[in-house]
């Protein structure tokens, strides 16, 4: 199976270690699904700094093709952050760097390369938001993670053109999140996950809710968890087409993910 993350890349500067890991939402996508055994590629921006070349090294190592990603002059994607417990806290970023600078477009090359997909993964934090209606046109399903920090006019804009919804509903109790991911079904065939946190998951496919409690672990770091059920289930989803089983897998990756340190290691000292 062939995938796609397209849009962020960042560096995750853990300032108490003082390493900088690889990540960001699309990227982390790509790696996880890699581990998971799928064909991988990733198409984003990447700036000209130390920390970009770190996140292409990984990405080469790994083996995932970033033949269509692009190169800018200035910061790469950059957050701060540190671990309060074993749970990421994020102190600040530069909000994307070149990423958001040099917001990606499309070339007929690029939209064919990308119909060759059996699905891509992008999110709130890729700044691709305009490019949705022409990705949805593209005949590959669309994944988005609306992530936790959505705000309602941004999901009411990018919904109708996604397959897959994703949001993280921490902030939500279970009744709350249920009635919210029911409102928020745009089309049909459209699927939309709220992941919890620690609480239970719960997914709606206009017909029944679905509900996988995640696999509790001694966490490390819970940088990528998200990320990491997102390729599972989405893998798991197209395989069979069975949410409960793709739920059962994104909450047993989610878990094994937070066993590492950074969303997937690589890291670095920076200074």
């Amino acid at each position: 199976m062939k995938v796609l993350g397209i849009g962020d890349n960042v560096v995750d500067k853990y300032v108490h270690l003082g390493v900088m890991y690889p990540g960001g939402n699309a990227l982390n996508f790509s790696v996880f699904a890699k581990k998971l055994g799928a064909d991988a590629a990733f198409v984003g921006v990447f700036g000209d700094d130390r920390e970009a070349r770190h996140v292409e090294r990984a990405l080469n190592e790994l083996e995932i093709d970033i033949s269509r990603c692009r190169h800018h002059r200035g910061e790469n994607g950059c957050a701060r952050v540190t671990l309060e417990n074993g749970d990421r806290v994020f102190l600040g970023s530069n909000e994307g760097g070149v990423t958001r600078l040099n917001p990606l477009s499309l070339s007929e090359e690029d939209r064919s390369y990308i119909r060759e997909f059996a699905v891509m993964h992008t999110g709130l934090y890729s700044h691709t938001g305009h490019l949705l209606p022409e990705l949805q046109s593209l005949g590959v399903p669309v994944s988005f993670d609306f992530s936790d920090d959505f705000e309602e006019a941004e999901v009411e804009r990018h919904i109708p053109y996604v397959d897959f919804a994703f949001f993280s509903c921490s902030h939500m109790s279970e009744e709350e999140t249920i009635r919210y991911i029911q409102t928020k079904r745009a089309r049909e065939g459209q699927i939309i996950v709220a992941t919890r946190g620690s609480d239970r998951a719960v997914a709606f496919d206009g017909a029944r809710l679905y509900y996988q409690a995640p696999e509790l672990v001694e966490a490390v770091d819970t940088m990528g968890a998200g990320d990491s059920f997102i390729a599972a289930f989405l893998l798991r989803y197209l395989k069979d087409r069975n949410i409960q089983a793709a739920m059962e897998e994104g909450s047993r990756f989610a878990a094994a993910s937070c066993l590492v340190e950074g969303s997937f290691g690589f890291g670095v000292s920076y200074e």
